[in-house]
């Protein structure tokens, strides 16, 4: 029988730098530090919106560290999903003001970032388009341009992840 996950809930990465790396996650994508354990220069980080009790883990390995390979084997990129296509927007002028920004692409049912965090880390911010709407995406995933100005056209006000946002809907703590 098969394991039966139901999504990914957290993923842990070695930085060289953790408060550089914390730094950038808190910032960027307004995470909040949970834990701080420094006995393992660890940090845990909850999105905003997320229901986890961590999304993102961090461990410090130190400066002499080698840098991460693009290509060698191991984890390529985590892909975090926005609710609506005004996100996916305002998430390329922020990675691009972080000088985060890497790539931008179209895969058909989804529009997608690419960036990279201090340490070579990778990453995609993605938004999906409505499930009713996939089409011949079912079983497609190109690779082509993205035109930001035209999705925004079509999807504007479309949520897609919604349900689980409203699911984990944001203390009045995280409000403030």
């Amino acid at each position: 029988m098969p394991i039966d996950p139901v999504r990914l809930n957290h993923a842990v990465l070695f930085v060289t730098d953790l408060d550089r790396a914390l730094r950038f996650y808190t910032e960027l994508f307004g995470m909040t530090v949970v834990i701080r354990e420094p006995r393992a220069d660890a940090a845990f980080l909850r999105l905003p919106r997320g229901g986890n009790h961590h999304d993102l883990g961090l461990f410090g390995i130190g400066p002499d560290a080698p840098p991460r390979r693009r290509g060698s084997v191991g984890l390529y990129h985590l892909a975090w999903q926005v609710d609506t296509i005004e996100e996916l927007s305002a998430a390329r002028q922020d990675l691009v003001a972080a000088g985060a920004c890497t790539g931008e692409s179209s895969h058909g049912a989804t529009k997608s970032l690419y960036g990279v965090d201090p340490d070579g880390n990778e990453f995609e911010i993605m938004w999906m388009l409505p499930r009713a709407d996939w089409g011949r995406y079912e079983h497609e995933a190109p690779v082509e341009a993205l035109d930001l100005q035209a999705e925004l056209g079509r999807w504007s006000g479309v949520r897609t992840a919604g349900a689980l946002a409203q699911e984990n809907p944001r203390t009045p703590a995280e409000e403030a």
